[in-house]
């Protein structure tokens, strides 16, 4: 089964394990005066608790396996004109999390609305002002557009290899 497979199974699975939980909280009751849904309801209900467990189990099973495949597998990926390899399991953190904080740090990189000119001091002599940056504003801008773009480069990558990988099982 590949990568792919599995997780939408997986997804699938929860659907199912929903829909079985509905029909139990429908079903499991009714008053002495009403008439039965199904010819043995009893039977019925305790067949869809084993089914939803039996559903839960499987998707435990498969959402194991892809865990286990995305800490086996070593996916490269070209950032910034460098190939950087790095598990699956890091690629998805590095899409849903560190990719924004690592563009939030240098998108706080600024000149903080200095201005540069003449100063007229309280005694009357006038002074140059320069803004003195600690960082390069060319690499500054360069960082943000690559962790700006980091999570769908991840993405496109990420989307061809769960399309091809194996499941570790």
């Amino acid at each position: 089964m590949k990568l792919i497979e599995a997780m939408k199974e997986v997804k699938n699975l929860k659907v199912k394990a929903e829909d079985l939980r509905k029909k139990i909280a429908c079903y499991c009751v009714k008053t002495s005066f009403e008439s039965n849904m199904y010819p043995d309801q009893e039977a019925q209900i305790k067949e869809w608790i084993q089914s939803h467990t039996d559903t839960i189990k499987l998707a435990a099973k498969l959402s194991v396996a892809v865990q286990r495949t995305n800490l086996a597998t070593e996916v490269e990926i070209e950032l910034g004109g460098k190939k950087v390899s790095h598990p699956i399991s890091e690629w998805i953190l590095r899409r849903r999390e560190l990719a924004e904080l690592e563009r939030a740090c240098w998108g706080g990189i600024t000149d903080k609305n200095l201005k540069e000119g003449q100063f007229k001091q309280t005694d009357g002599t006038v002074i140059e002002v320069k803004i003195v940056r600690f960082y390069d504003p060319k690499v500054r801008d360069e960082k943000i557009e690559l962790y700006r773009s980091e999570p769908s480069i991840i993405d496109r990558t990420l989307e061809t290899v769960n399309a091809v990988t194996e499941l570790v099982e």
